[in-house]
């Protein structure tokens, strides 16, 4: 199924941030059946807080598109996006959300989540973004435990 393939390469990009030192989290973004782009965490190697996954993917995919309008385009997260990162999609104009692992999920795994589920801000916010999760949740939790095994450390 093409979802599945899409988050197997957020998993892929995921486990190269890893070895980098970097934390638990990819992203790919999609269109037409084809990766625009694949980007994990960096927060630690920037020392940007911002530097989520998915907002890299995001700011990679407006650059090699050359536009913010990113209509038609499907993001794939290895977990469920903050809302920093939620918002960022719906304002790039991304068609559907998919993810792996819960926002619950990370704040278990030591990370600070705020605690505001994707469907909680898409009906607060009236955005049209669709929405699916736990796309291979099993493979994406697997990712905090490769996380700690290697002594990573949360924000």
């Amino acid at each position: 199924m093409e979802k599945e393939a899409f988050m197997r390469k957020a998993i892929e990009v995921t486990r190269k941030g890893i070895r980098k030192g970097q934390t638990p989290f990819g992203a790919v973004i999609a269109r037409k059946g084809r990766v625009i782009v694949a980007a994990h965490n960096v927060v630690w190697e920037t020392t940007d807080i911002t530097a989520h996954a998915e907002v890299n993917a995001i700011r990679k995919a407006c650059r090699k598109l050359g536009t913010i309008d990113l209509a038609g385009c499907d993001i794939y997260s290895t977990t469920e996006p903050c809302p920093m990162c939620f918002s960022a999609a719906h304002w790039a104009g991304i068609r559907r959300i998919y993810y792996g692992a819960g926002i619950g999920d990370a704040k278990r795994a030591g990370f600070s989540e705020l605690q505001i589920s994707n469907k909680r801000l898409k009906k607060l916010g009236r955005s049209g973004v669709i929405i699916e999760g736990g796309v291979l949740r099993k493979e994406c939790l697997k990712l905090f435990d490769e996380w700690k095994k290697r002594g990573g450390r949360s924000y």
